[in-house]
């Protein structure tokens, strides 16, 4: 079995779906203590994949990433993206939080065999795109490190000379990988959530990988052609036409021609809470997490997530509802805050995962996640290269 190791771990959405993905994990490290609470409580519950990981609550920057031990097939990083959200300040690489120096590290300790780091979409900005490409610089080459007193921008042209030069990096000897990255939308690969991140990915060069990221398997096209087309959306969810959106005022033509859209449609709120009851009846009192959240109200810039799409992007800001992205937002005009439990489905949890704090906090942990879903559709593409390397 592969091994993978994880760092940032948060609540554990991208290092589960890893774990799906036939990964055997060596080490979970995380030091927020609420989030190490929430893993331990779904470990103490034995849930499946997550019983078996090696949690330790610690601080990356100071851990010695020798003492793992063994080979690792797999490194995982959900890098902290405070310091390039657009929600956030901005600081970027003058952040404290910007820990892509400490990812390095563990790389260059580490020598795994594939990279797969995950971060926010402002990432990309043009204001930080000399610092993505000194990413992308420092994972192709962790072992030229920044000298004592050196800029950063000084250390990327030294880099940046050995990806350019022809005649330096035929000489250079050290550890190398392979890179790329794109923005991806959860939706596209079965999240029923609305959600740009940017991923990157990296195999060692001596693996000779050269590796794609995986098409999109779902698409807007194929839920619209699914609804107002065939019209097996609304037959499937049991929904009246009067309880059913307005009919979008444009459609394409082409939507009736099923050759043009071999995905699948994307999935909605409506596909992620089915067969879960009313919050606010007897019956959901014995699901987990299942709670019934008072106070949900719409207004300019916080209108909710459309019953009828895929969510918005889930977000970790103050008590979880910047936006009204944690709130659906039903045909009729009504809406409420989407529970704990309807959040970790459109987080593509299982339901036998718990989350144990309060409400804002839970929130919070599954705003930071990365959809579990989407990190087993990576995960699993990068252990089928490397099963076909050995």
């Amino acid at each position: 079995m592969m091994t993978s190791v994880e760092l940032f771990a948060g609540a554990g959405g991208l290092a589960l779906g890893i774990s799906q993905a036939g990964f055997k994990n060596k080490a979970v490290l995380e030091w927020d203590s609420d989030a190490c609470e929430t893993i331990r409580a779904n470990q103490r519950l034995s849930v499946r994949h997550v019983k078996d990981w090696r949690l330790t609550e610690t601080d990356v920057r100071g851990f010695d990433f020798n003492s793992v031990g063994g080979e690792t097939d797999l490194l995982a990083a959900g890098v902290p993206c405070q310091p390039w959200s657009i929600g956030g300040k901005h600081r970027g690489y003058e952040d404290e939080r910007n820990l892509f120096p400490d990812t390095i590290r563990a790389i260059v300790a580490l020598r795994p065999k594939a990279v797969l780091i995950e971060n926010v979409k402002g990432l990309t900005r043009q204001s930080f795109a000399d610092y993505f490409s000194y990413i992308h610089y420092m994972v192709e080459f962790p072992e030229v490190g920044r000298r004592p007193n050196e800029s950063w921008v000084d250390h990327r042209a030294r880099l940046e000379k050995l990806v350019t030069s022809r005649g330096e990096r035929s000489r250079y000897s050290g550890l190398r990988y392979n890179v790329v990255s794109k923005l991806l939308n959860a939706a596209d690969y079965g999240v029923p959530q609305r959600r740009e991140r940017v991923f990157i990915v990296a195999f060692r060069s001596d693996l000779g990988v050269d590796w794609a990221f995986p098409e999109p398997s779902h698409s807007r096209r194929a839920l619209l052609a699914d609804q107002w087309i065939k019209g097996e959306y609304w037959e499937r969810h049991q929904v009246a036409t009067k309880s059913r959106p307005q009919r979008p005022a444009q459609l394409s033509p082409d939507l009736s021609e099923d050759s043009l859209f071999p995905t699948t449609p994307w999935l909605t709120v409506r596909d992620a809470i089915h067969g879960l009851p009313d919050p606010e009846s007897r019956l959901a009192r014995d699901i987990p997490n299942h709670v019934f959240q008072p106070g949900a109200k719409a207004y300019v810039g916080h209108t909710g997530s459309p019953l009828d799409e895929p969510s918005k992007t889930l977000k970790a800001g103050d008590h979880g509802v910047p936006g009204g992205e944690n709130m659906i937002l039903f045909p009729d005009g009504r809406v409420r805050y989407l529970t704990v439990r309807e959040s970790a489905r459109i987080q593509t949890f299982p339901d036998e995962f718990v989350f144990n704090s309060v409400w804002s906090e839970n929130m919070r942990q599954l705003g930071n996640a990365v959809p579990v879903t989407l990190g087993q559709v990576l995960a699993r593409d990068i252990a089928r290269r490397l099963r076909l390397r050995k």
